[in-house]
């Protein structure tokens, strides 16, 4: 019977093999492994992370007010800024009424009269329907505001309280994501802005599901879309707007929602 002779040669190129394939699984079960945790830190970590910041900016807030304090950056009102918000607050026409609502806001305490620094919290974000309480901040620079797990404003749009358009921006997932479900807020939902002065309440009007990333129409001082122009306002009023990404896990897109100042408290 012939028997098979195995050479030294073949037997080499076979343990070759076996090693290029032994060492290709090992880089591909560490490439998932990394892919994993990279996942786990963008999903979960990241978002962990920002709750807890901006819960603790929002506690800060709330002392702050309480003692009576200031802002952290220390800054003073100034009396010329003082006259300038008064004046933006009565609107266009120069009277005390709200021309979207109607509403009569001339018993009201004025907005903010000194912009906040940029990337400093100086406000409170509150939306009930979505159990959400997060800060606001001054900008809308990732690193310096989003990643936070802040709200961020809008530089150049309306105040909190003011006439115009007071817009803010928020990541919808990731790093707090506390803009995810706005998709879910329906007309009279209520969103409430707190500052160290006064409780502005807005009741949601309007949503544009879906809106170019370029449409800066939608942050105007009247909002209304430069795209799509069936959505939005034609007339001065007090309005607040929220932005974020959408689809999900995307940024090719925004997503709107408006509302209208409602009421006005002192706190």
């Amino acid at each position: 019977m012939r028997q098979r002779i195995m050479h030294h040669g073949a037997r080499r190129r076979r343990e070759r093999r076996r090693r290029a394939v032994w060492t290709g699984g090992e880089l591909l079960v560490t490439t998932g492994v990394v892919l994993l945790l990279l996942v786990v830190h963008q999903l979960w970590w990241t978002n962990r992370e920002a709750r807890e910041g901006a819960q603790r900016r929002v506690e800060a807030l709330e002392r702050e007010w309480a003692r009576g304090g200031g802002t952290d950056s220390g800054s003073q009102e100034s009396e010329e800024s003082r006259k300038s918000e008064a004046s933006r607050g009565t609107g266009l026409s120069g009277e005390s009424r709200d021309s979207a609502s109607g509403q009569d806001l001339r018993a009201a305490p004025g907005p903010a009269a000194v912009t906040p620094d940029l990337s400093q919290a100086y406000a409170v974000l509150s939306i009930p329907r979505l159990h959400l309480r997060v800060p606001v901040a001054e900008g809308v620079g990732k690193r310096s505001v989003l990643n936070k797990g802040y709200v961020g404003h809008y530089p150049g749009t309306g105040q909190p309280g003011g006439a115009g358009n007071f817009a803010l921006a928020g990541h919808r997932n990731t790093h707090g994501e506390p803009f995810r479900y706005i998709n879910r807020l329906v007309p009279e939902d209520t969103v409430r802005v707190e500052t160290r002065s006064a409780v502005y309440t807005y009741a949601v009007d309007r949503t544009l599901r879906q809106t170019s990333a370029r449409d800066s129409g939608v942050i105007g001082p009247v909002p209304r879309s430069t795209l799509h122009p069936s959505y939005g306002y034609t007339a001065p009023g007090h309005y607040l707007t929220l932005t974020t990404c959408t689809p999900e896990y995307t940024s090719r897109y925004r997503l709107v929602v408006w509302g209208k100042l409602v009421s006005t408290r002192p706190r």
